[in-house]
């Protein structure tokens, strides 16, 4: 059993920054490649962010790319998601997710997932 457990959420003005953490149990994240998503009322759930295992090759929705920030902390078993400049588009829950081998922006193929944390950005 692999547990994922996001935090960092919370309240931010536009052009602020946060930081979210997903910290793996079970196995360690290493072993993994884990996945940004992020799902707004009345959107679809969306690809943010990747990194792989292995190698931490990174994977950005356009989006994002420039903006946020995908990182493992392998001593910590956890993965970040440094998120910049942010903008009231990226006001969503925010969800982690796992899957060995290569890393998918298909939601579909993710087997373990945490259980969200909400990013509200203001102006």
């Amino acid at each position: 059993q692999v547990q994922l457990v996001e935090s960092g959420g919370g309240l931010v003005q536009a052009g602020g920054s946060l930081r979210l953490s997903c910290t793996v149990s079970g196995r360690t994240a290493s072993s993994y490649s884990v996945a940004w998503f992020r799902q707004a009322p009345g959107k679809e759930r969306e690809f943010v962010a990747a990194i792989t295992r292995h190698f931490d090759n990174t994977d950005y929705a356009d989006s994002v790319k420039g903006r946020f920030t995908v990182s493992r902390d392998n001593a910590k078993n956890t993965v970040y998601l440094q998120m910049n400049s942010l903008k009231r588009d990226d006001s969503a829950a925010y969800y982690c997710a796992a899957r060995s081998g290569n890393s998918y922006r298909d939601s579909r193929l993710y087997d373990y997932w945490g259980q969200g944390t909400q990013v509200t950005v203001s102006s």
